[in-house]
């Protein structure tokens, strides 16, 4: 079940900002999105016991997330499970809290090399109408990159954006 990136957003049910509340789940989303995965290849590259990650991934089907393909032969007569990211959390207003997200971006960006990892700080001084205003063209530029279809030869690249009130100055 793919989810279609221009239906209108919504909050998230309770079930659904609850699986979303952690780093793992959004990572193993971010590892299913483009190529299906099994349970043994999602622990392994998150060095993570397959139990333990057995059980995000039946959150994450259980809530529409994650969607399981038909089962692959594998070896000694197993029948591993493919999952693939549905997007459904792409089309979420809100999942009432961003600390998992930031969190997953810390820890994914850990194994990214200095020389590939693009930041930009910036502290700006802006009315609620210019917040405003650079809040909808973010939205607007982030929008119209995750409506293209994804490219078959392209490179998997994550982008996070942070909008917030800079504690640090008054």
């Amino acid at each position: 079940m793919r989810v279609d990136r221009t239906a209108t957003r919504r909050p998230a049910t309770d079930a659904e900002a609850k699986a979303l509340a952690s780093s793992l789940r959004l990572r193993i989303l971010r590892m299913c999105l483009d190529e299906p995965m099994t349970n043994a290849q999602l622990a392994q590259r998150l060095g993570r016991p397959p139990a333990s990650v057995l059980h995000h991934v039946r959150t994450l089907a259980a809530t529409g997330f994650l969607e399981a393909l038909p089962a692959q032969d594998g070896p000694r007569g197993s029948r591993p499970v493919p999952y693939r990211a549905t997007r459904k959390s792409w089309r979420l207003s809100e999942t009432r809290s961003a600390r998992p997200m930031i969190e997953a971006f810390v820890e994914s960006a850990a194994g990214v090399g200095d020389d590939e990892l693009v930041l930009s700080r910036l502290g700006l001084r802006l009315s609620d109408e210019g917040c405003a205003e650079l809040r909808q063209r973010l939205q607007e530029v982030v929008e119209e990159f995750a409506a293209r279809p994804p490219d078959p030869g392209g490179r998997p690249w994550s982008l996070f954006v942070a909008l917030h009130p800079d504690p640090d100055r008054d």
